[in-house]
């Protein structure tokens, strides 16, 4: 049977009663355009069912080692149940987005069964009052906690459950499926103890400095912030966090961001969004008085590619970038971010998840497990006064064409993100058929008005897009002029150039290099 890893089981050790790892993935659709105009709860379930032999992770659950001698094993559940997991609820009237926002936030922050397989799929109904959607609209609330799911890595769940097209063949019946018979207690404390040992022996030499090393991105994150802390100003959400989630979203165009990103030489499409993430969070602080005359920073994900141009997979990374919530200036954070993003000084400093990975196989289960109930506990306590970051944004990955569920279209796709003590804020960033949307997630406690946080986000996007139509528009005008300035200055009589007249500063104010 499979086993644990150990970047995975450090999500794992690190839930509390009051944070957990769940990740949501929402998925909403038109069922206009199934056969019949409406697709039955009966039909997900069978479909769900007849493609469960694709993803084998769907019918087991963690199985722990007596003592944490060694990380938890992937075994089948003989009392698998499909309908203890595929669950069928719907919205009260008016069925309306704020309703929905809540009903899903309770269904994340709950946590999952870990004697089950580590899943949940709901389907609401009753989604009527949503403005931008069809009437008759359903929900797919996928719910996976984080040891379970490769978030970076693509969505798994969500290429098995879709089809490209609205008339796709129809699935054949479930294939007969047998469980296998889980490993005994002793043959799992005896290999426990030899994995032990073995790390013991690997880490007698530098011990000190493999631990640190050993956890994956979120314990290296944390003991880099123990080590050598970052005198970076806390707000509101780097504190403990509550039970009770809240989550928002706001869609926009692709080719806007494009529009976005071209307003600054070399920006990407990632600066663009956390160029709109950081003035969202610029806004709401200021509304409430407690924006830091410093900069805010949030920990981002980054492919980085070897500099010596061989053929290896890039790895993903976690870098802090400051957010430039200290510029007024939409064009000038953009090209502040850039400037961070495309450093390759700041990007070899970098420590990849796959060498952490590797590092953290080396470090006993049971070590693992209590150094990130004591690293969750620091970075909590540390990080009211000298947080590490002040956000947390990802990207979740997703299809850049149409997906049909049982002939119903997708229509939007995001994600709830999990938070922690420390971190309570965190920006899920998803792509579908054209389009980016923005979800921010927090506790009830730290954001009590999330649909306000949610008009930052829109505010920010509409401010920087503004300002990068006019970039362009401002260029060509000066070129357009540029002729006719060059011929009056041909026809008029020489004379001295003019004195240039310097600011009140006496400097000359930064200018944001044009695309």
């Amino acid at each position: 049977m499979p086993q644990l890893s150990a970047h995975d089981a450090a999500f794992l050790y690190s839930d509390t009663a009051h944070s957990n790892a769940n990740v949501t993935l929402i998925h909403i659709y038109n069922q206009s355009t199934a056969p019949g105009g409406r697709v039955r709860f009966k039909t997900i379930l069978a479909r769900i069912a007849s493609r469960l032999d694709q993803l084998p992770i769907l019918r087991r659950k963690l199985r722990r080692v007596p003592l944490n001698l060694d990380f938890p094993y992937w075994v089948d559940d003989e009392q698998f149940d499909l309908e203890y997991h595929v669950r069928h609820i719907a919205l009260p009237k008016p069925g309306d987005w704020r309703q929905f926002c809540i009903q899903a936030s309770r269904i994340h922050a709950r946590p999952l069964d870990l004697d089950r397989p580590l899943w949940e799929i709901y389907v609401i109904e009753g989604l009527d009052g949503f403005l931008d959607l069809p009437a008759g609209s359903f929900a797919l609330l996928t719910k996976m906690h984080h040891a379970a799911i490769d978030v970076e890595n693509g969505n798994q769940v969500t290429t098995l459950l879709h089809d490209l097209d609205a008339t796709p063949p129809a699935d054949p019946p479930p294939a007969p499926w047998f469980a296998e018979r889980p490993p005994g207690v002793l043959r799992m404390v005896r290999r426990g103890v030899a994995h032990s040992m073995g790390a013991a022996a690997r880490l007698a030499g530098p011990l000190g400095r493999a631990v640190r090393r050993a956890a994956p991105a979120a314990l290296s994150l944390a003991g880099d912030l123990l080590l050598r802390p970052h005198k970076l100003p806390a707000t509101r959400f780097n504190s403990v966090v509550s039970p009770h989630r809240v989550f928002e979203t706001r869609r926009f165009m692709l080719d806007e961001f494009k529009t976005i990103r071209g307003a600054v030489a070399g920006a990407s499409i990632n600066d663009a969004v956390l160029a709109v993430c950081g003035g969202a969070l610029r806004r709401y602080l200021d509304l409430y008085g407690e924006l830091p005359e410093s900069s805010l920073a949030a920990m981002a994900p980054f492919y980085l590619r070897p500099s010596d141009g061989t053929a290896v997979s890039p790895e993903l990374t976690w870098l802090r970038v400051a957010l430039g919530t200290d510029l007024a200036d939409p064009l000038q954070r953009l090209a502040f971010i850039h400037g961070q993003t495309a450093s390759s000084e700041h990007l070899s400093r970098a420590v990849g998840a796959r060498e952490l990975s590797e590092a953290g196989s080396h470090v006993p289960a049971a070590t693992l497990a209590l150094t990130a109930k004591l690293l969750g506990r620091a970075t909590a306590s540390i990080g009211r006064r000298s947080p590490l970051a002040h956000c947390t944004i990802t990207n979740v990955p997703g299809p850049a064409v149409p997906l049909y569920l049982c002939g119903a279209r997708m229509t939007y796709f995001s994600a709830i993100m999990p938070i922690a003590d420390g971190m309570g804020l965190v920006f899920a960033v998803t792509s579908y058929d054209g389009r980016i949307v923005i979800s921010p997630t927090s506790c009830r406690e730290l954001m009590p008005d999330p649909e306000t946080f949610a008009q930052c986000v829109r505010d920010s996007f509409q401010e920087l897009l503004a300002a990068a139509q006019v970039r362009p528009a401002a260029s060509a005008a000066r070129r357009r002029a540029a002729p006719r300035s060059a011929a009056k200055a041909a026809a008029a009589p020489a004379s001295k150039p003019p004195r240039r007249r310097a600011s009140a500063s006496g400097r000359r104010s930064p200018t944001i290099p044009a695309a």
